[in-house]
């Protein structure tokens, strides 16, 4: 997956397209990944103990990876991701302003 955590993403597609979040954790199993405050759903919880209290919670389920785009830190604009090779290293870089990340 050419994601990585901590990126800051654009949603393309979905209930929440447009809004904009950091990557939090990736889940390659699925090729999806979980964005802090967006995609929430409501839990039920069930007591278990003092500590444990139940209610209502609201948990961050996982995006596609298809329907997100990398913001490109340099040029600011949603973009793809592509590698090159510098100094034996591979390396992501942004294709539109070819800088890398």
């Amino acid at each position: 997956m050419k994601l990585k955590k901590g990126d800051q993403i654009i949603v393309t597609a979905g209930k929440e397209k447009g809004k904009k979040g950091k990557i939090d954790r990736i889940v390659p199993a699925s090729n999806a990944v979980i964005v802090a405050g967006l995609n929430l759903y409501k839990r039920h919880v069930k007591r278990r103990d003092e500590k444990h209290p139940g209610g209502i919670i609201d948990i961050a389920r996982p995006l596609p990876a298809g329907n997100i785009a990398l913001i490109c830190p340099r040029c600011k604009l949603p973009t793809r991701i592509g590698f090159m090779m510098v100094k034996e290293q591979k390396n992501r870089m942004c294709k539109k302003c070819k800088q890398t990340l």
